[in-house]
């Protein structure tokens, strides 16, 4: 706790018990990215009484001091994850909704390169792909729409192997 206190006093916020308890939900989830919904919900959970409206603040606090950054992907709610200062992109997988963190090098300096073209510098950016399960690489081939209602998708999700796939 001694480090979140420090983390808050280090960016200019008062320590509040609910302000270290969302920190600290923030800091140990095993997923990056929460909505404030799924952090009120964690919190619950763990029998902490914070109310959503004070998760929404806090978070909205925590992005103004610069201790999270808030996306807004394509399922049209926030959610945020602790800036780590190390810089990333995103996939978003249509099916599951699941965040995949990458970075590439060539992506990066692609970038660098075209505004350079432009006759601009690159100061920042955001990328996020959408992304579909290629079923494809199973011996498959189905529209997007069809995704989450065959059985095949649900194998493979739940880890079956394309070997362990009978058709």
């Amino acid at each position: 706790m001694a480090s979140e206190n420090n983390e808050l006093r280090k960016v200019g916020l008062k320590v509040t018990l609910p302000r270290v308890k969302i920190l600290q939900m923030l800091e140990s989830s095993q997923q990056h990215h929460l909505s404030a919904e799924e952090v009120h919900k964690a919190l619950s959970e763990q029998g902490d009484d914070v109310g959503l409206a004070t998760v929404y603040r806090v978070l909205t606090q925590f992005e103004s001091a610069g201790l999270v950054v808030r996306h807004n992907f394509d399922s049209g709610h926030s959610v945020f994850e602790i800036a780590r200062g190390e810089h990333h992109d995103h996939m978003v997988d249509l099916d599951s909704g699941k965040v995949i963190e990458f970075h590439n090098d060539e992506i990066e300096s692609l970038q660098r390169k075209i505004a350079a073209e432009y006759s601009y510098e690159l100061v920042d950016h955001s990328l996020v792909l959408y992304v579909n399960l290629r079923l494809v690489d199973y011996g498959v081939l189905l529209p997007h729409s069809l995704y989450q209602r065959t059985p095949v998708n649900l194998a493979i999700r739940r880890g079956y192997t394309s070997r362990q796939l009978t058709f």
